[in-house]
């Protein structure tokens, strides 16, 4: 097929190397959300889906003449795996690769089974680690338990430190936010392990299903994401960026956000499953069974062909397939209408504003007021 040039290709291949965990997150969208399709999916990627994945992102890189891709190893828990087997997925997906396309290896994981051999492996491959963690021992416990009810915190704290170790693996910290944290502590203790990145996510809910506010007449999560970057903006001497932040950061200078869940930019990542079916936005497991599904496989389609699912259209469209709201307010440019999954409900689909749709407006409008304060005055700045 060939491809259209105004549709963006993908960059990001997101592989589900395990689709089981040794802890027990309740906010988790593969294992505690509305679909419950990992039940019925191999417990680790075999490396013949890996191979089968490796040779469709170097067809697709070859497309469109890509130097470099970015391919992120998930789950579940994907040191499950175990790591003579990811070995064998890290070469069969290199196999497929074109030798004048770069391939960043990237893998995301809780932290709580890192040892000294994985991080050997991770040199070999050129592998770089993010570990999700929510903050100290008390914060992260509250939904980041054991199968067994217990902390996961100092084994994840364990698994950050032999990752300190070697500084040039370590990609950074992922945290979902929880009002019942204080912001200010959370980000200083996350902080306090020198990540170069701290990636904050909001938790996923929908309009059916909103996510909790112990007051819905305020911006709970905006207030609390605003004191992290007042806590951030006061901590000159250190050296990590927040991603959320800089990015709203940098939409309002006009350019492009890196992450999904802002802006207008076409999404340019796909995730392929431990059975070599292929996934639009996984967390869309979090609105309904079936919804993150596309009935394509590796073995079967090109990546191309996926390009043009009617389920990823909203990618191609942009402004358009916002919300009539979203689409004449003055914050589009920065918000994008917030996360996909975020918008949902049953009676409109997607087109709503985000169920965060105050929330990103307070945090848009602090951030825009501290650059103004600090005499910067970027383009894309709204009127106060």
């Amino acid at each position: 097929m060939t491809p259209r040039a105004d549709v963006a290709p993908f960059r990001s291949f997101i592989l589900k190397v395990a689709n089981r965990c040794n802890i027990d997150c309740d906010y988790c969208y593969v294992f505690n959300s509305a679909d419950q399709a990992w039940r019925h999916l191999p417990a680790r990627m075999s490396a013949d889906v890996a191979r089968a994945a490796g040779l469709r992102i170097g067809e697709h890189a070859a497309v469109h003449g890509l130097g470099s891709v970015h391919v992120v190893l998930h789950g579940g828990e994907p040191l499950l795996a175990g790591p003579r087997h990811m070995a064998d997925l890290f070469g069969a997906v290199r196999e497929g690769v074109p030798a004048g396309v770069a391939v960043r290896f990237e893998l995301q994981t809780n932290g709580t089974l890192l040892t000294q051999p994985w991080l050997d492996l991770f040199e070999r491959y050129e592998v770089v680690v993010g570990v999700s963690l929510d903050g100290p021992p008390t914060a992260n416990d509250r939904h980041r338990l054991t199968h067994a009810s217990r902390s996961s915190a100092a084994s994840a704290v364990r698994g950050i430190e032999l990752l300190r170790s070697r500084p040039h693996l370590f990609a950074g910290l992922l945290a979902v936010v929880d009002l019942a944290n204080d912001p200010v502590e959370v980000h200083d203790y996350l902080a306090s392990f020198e990540p170069p990145v701290i990636d904050f996510g909001l938790p996923h809910g929908t309009h059916d299903e909103p996510p909790h506010r112990d007051d819905p007449s305020v911006p709970e999560y905006g207030l609390w994401m605003s004191r992290v970057y007042d806590a951030w903006l006061a901590r000159s001497e250190q050296r990590h960026s927040v991603r959320m932040l800089e990015d709203i950061v940098a939409l309002s200078s006009g350019v492009h956000s890196s992450v999904e869940s802002l802006g207008l930019a076409p999404p340019t990542s796909i995730v392929i499953e431990s059975d070599g079916t292929i996934e639009g936005v996984d967390t869309l497991r979090s609105v309904e069974e079936g919804a993150s599904w596309l009935g394509r496989d590796v073995f079967s389609q090109s990546f191309n062909e996926v390009l043009h699912h009617p389920k990823l259209l909203h990618r191609q469209n942009g402004k358009a397939a916002l919300a009539d709201q979203c689409q004449s307010c003055p914050l589009v440019e920065v918000c994008g209408g917030g996360y996909l999954p975020h918008r949902f409900s049953t009676d409109r689909g997607y087109r709503n504003p985000s169920v965060y749709c105050a929330d990103l407006e307070y945090l848009i409008r602090h951030v825009q007021g501290s650059l103004r304060q600090h005499g910067w005055a970027p383009q894309a700045l709204t009127p106060p």
